[in-house]
């Protein structure tokens, strides 16, 4: 029976998408970061270090996630954040990038599984949270149980012919009924649209179940149980106009629906959270195969030691028309000097990204890349707090503090970090700078950029000297340190009187030499 079932509900499908005419455009509803993260949250990976919020904020990784996630549903979202916020194991990123490798040999079946999954991203919420954590809610007594109010109601109204003082059962079985229709009525909302978006996921598990290259993905073991489940789940076509509204409110029909429903979902909660994995799994290497198809420059990453990296003409694939810039470090870290506005902070950015990237898919944004599999801090943009009653230099040392706490509790790791120390003087910026970074530096493997360009000689021993220059050419980042600021000449270009700039150009002539005078460094 189950068998001609099937053939029934497949024979179905094919006539509804026949005579269903053009296909309308998915919903892609706008999910807030918060339900994004929430499969992170209740699934974290184990033995992984992720990615701490200040790194992800610093590095901008929500503005690519959003881009490479622009036509997946909630749950390959969910799976992509997952993977870049925790990274991948050797084992499981080797099996990712296999599967899409296959993907980007086979344009045509990509497409395919592409129009198979399109359905889920009329999904409107998230699910993560109810498959994996909490537990079924009571179910009250009486659920289920209501079939005598409407046989009570019918029977005092026809008693309303025999005497008036029928009008108070009348009045007691309305009062039941919207009572309890009230009090339930934004759990039964709430819970209609999470058995929306589980349904959603159960058709798609079925359909994909008659693909056999699928077979090893356990779709096709699950193609009938998910069948059964979604029809469980369904409460039927109401035949006659408003008979399903009348159904709720005069027997409760769409409370008890809660409840039963409620208690399938969670006795079949692990066979769920699979279709879920199942999905958002095959979604997320999808996405990550038509992403990579159209992206003008990636290469797949090799390995490298935890002291070394090499990024051959490295982009941001943000940035239209991004300068490549190439770096190759091996047993030291990069100090990174250049003009204002010549794009240090992007450079780095652009390392970050391609270092996570790299660290979870397995590849970088550039025509060849030697990166470390190793955690990675960042801290970029330090500011004021007024809420959290913090100056800038206080969330500087408490950031610097943290990548210090980091280095000395999780091993090796890549510290990416831009400008280091800007809310104090300049003395003594340049002294706790110096003294952070040749620290953090004899634990892993650090690129700093900053202007206080004397921290290059102390912290030589360290960091090798880069500078990011511009030419005819284009940017370039070569080795040595900046000589010709431009701070001084920006006066002038941003509307300074030509006496501002004069008077900063002798001061800035006058500190220069002071501070050019040779000194013995102090041993650190």
């Amino acid at each position: 029976m189950s068998a001609i079932a099937g053939k029934l509900r497949h024979l179905g499908l094919h006539l509804r998408a026949a005579f269903a005419g053009p296909a309308r455009p998915p919903l892609d509803y706008p999910f807030v970061p918060g339900d994004v993260a929430q499969l992170h949250r209740v699934r974290p990976r184990e033995g992984v270090p992720a990615l701490d919020g200040q790194t992800w904020n610093d590095l901008l990784l929500q503005p690519w996630l959003d881009e490479l996630t622009r036509e997946t549903s909630i749950f390959g979202k969910q799976e992509l954040y997952r993977r870049l916020r925790a990274g991948a194991a050797q084992p499981g990123r080797d099996a990712q990038c296999g599967r899409v490798r296959a993907l980007l040999a086979d344009p045509a079946r990509l497409e395919d599984l592409q129009r198979r999954l399109r359905p889920l991203r009329d999904a409107d919420t998230e699910v993560a949270a109810l498959l994996y954590e909490g537990d079924c809610a009571p179910v009250p007594a009486w659920a289920g149980r209501t079939w005598p109010l409407p046989l009570a109601l019918a029977a005092s109204i026809a008693a309303v012919a025999l005497t008036p003082f029928a009008w108070l059962g009348v009045a007691f079985v309305l009062y039941v009924l919207i009572a309890l229709q009230m009090r339930y009525h934004e759990r039964v909302q709430k819970w209609k649209q999470s058995v929306a978006t589980l349904r959603m996921l159960l058709a798609t598990c079925w359909v994909l179940g008659e693909d056999e290259a699928l077979a090893d993905g356990g779709f096709a073991l699950g193609r009938e149980q998910a069948g059964r489940l979604d029809r469980a789940l369904s409460r039927g076509a109401a035949w006659l106009p408003g008979a399903q509204e009348y159904g709720d409110w005069f027997a409760l029909a769409n409370v008890n629906h809660y409840f039963k429903s409620m208690r399938r979902v969670f006795a079949e909660r692990d066979f769920l959270a699979a279709c879920y994995e199942r999905c958002a799994v095959l979604e997320a290497d999808v996405a990550l195969a038509r992403h990579l198809q159209a992206a003008p420059r990636w290469c797949w990453a090799a390995a490298s030691a935890p002291d070394a990296l090499a990024l051959d003409g490295a982009v941001h694939p943000l940035l239209a028309g991004a300068a490549p810039l190439s770096i190759a470090l091996d047993g030291k870290g990069a100090f990174i000097s250049g003009q204002n506005g010549v794009g240090k902070s992007t450079f780095l950015r652009t390392l970050g990204l391609s270092l996570a990237t790299a660290r979870a898919f397995g590849f970088a944004y550039a025509h060849a890349a030697r990166l470390p599999d190793l955690p990675l801090y960042a801290s970029m943009q330090n500011e004021d707090s007024l809420l959290g009653g913090e100056s800038l230099y206080i969330a500087e040392l408490r950031r610097a503090r943290e990548l210090l706490q980091a280095a000395d509790s999780g091993g090796a790791a890549v510290f990416l970090i831009d400008e280091i120390f800007r809310g104090t003087n300049h003395v003594e910026s340049v002294s706790a700078a110096a003294a952070v970074l040749d620290t953090l530096a004899a634990r892993g493997l650090v690129l700093v950029s900053s202007h206080n360009v004397v921290l290059a000689s102390l912290l030589a021993r360290w960091l090798d000297p880069y500078r990011i220059a511009r030419d005819a050419g284009g940017l370039t980042l070569r080795p040595g340190v900046l000589v010709e600021t431009n701070g001084v000449a920006l006066l002038a270009g941003q509307g300074f009187a030509p006496e501002i700039s004069d008077k900063a150009a002798r001061f800035a002539q006058w500190l220069g030499q002071r501070l050019s005078e040779p000194i013995a460094i102090p041993a650190l």
